[in-house]
């Protein structure tokens, strides 16, 4: 009963999550285009948000199938000295914000992971990539939410189990991984053709 009870919300969410799976596809063409010319991606999100930030950060840095030059990723909750000391000196709020304020650049990408939409160390690194010019991307749970209203595009999921949130959170991530190696083995084969 359990099971099918978690494979049916994962079933619903899923299928309600269509088109946002398709915005998940258009931010690893979007990154295709900029990370391999020197911008980097930073990603932030509090515990299991948190795990899935290093996630995408180690398919992007090493590889999610095909063999190609890692690109710039850091995964903020990964910097733990850093979060420490920042926490201690200038509040848990600021975890986030002062990493992004340091390693943020006009043209990078700054991608939010939170499944409330309410945290606000993540609303707060959302401020301070909007600030410094980075593109502001969010995964959140169901709209609306306070987050939403701090980025450039989002990604929603209809669902009311955090688990289920997450879930749906790491095949968008998976589907922003295929379509960023989809498209910069198109890249490579067309540059090959020009040969």
């Amino acid at each position: 009963m359990i099971l099918e009870r978690h494979l049916n919300q994962l079933q619903l969410a899923l299928t309600a999550a269509s088109d946002d799976l398709l915005v998940a596809a258009q931010w690893g063409q979007r990154l295709a285009q900029v990370l391999p010319g020197g911008a980097r991606l930073l990603i932030t999100g509090n515990g299991g948000s948190a795990a899935q930030a290093q996630h995408l950060s180690a398919e992007l840095v090493g590889r999610y199938v095909n063999e190609r030059h890692p690109v710039s990723v850091i995964a903020l909750p990964s910097e733990t000295s850093s979060m420490t000391a920042i926490a201690n000196d200038y509040g848990v709020e600021q975890v986030y914000a002062r990493q992004v304020r340091a390693h943020g650049r006009p043209g990078d990408v700054c991608l939010l992971l939170s499944t409330s939409g309410r945290s606000p160390n993540v609303i707060a690194a959302a401020e301070a990539a909007r600030a410094r010019g980075l593109r502001t991307w969010a995964m959140t749970g169901p709209p609306p939410n306070p987050l939403l209203e701090k980025v450039d595009d989002a990604i929603t999921v209809q669902a009311a189990q955090t688990g289920t949130i997450h879930e749906v959170h790491l095949v968008a991530l998976h589907v922003l991984c295929e379509e960023f190696d989809a498209a910069l083995l198109a890249s490579k084969r067309l540059a090959e053709a020009s040969h």
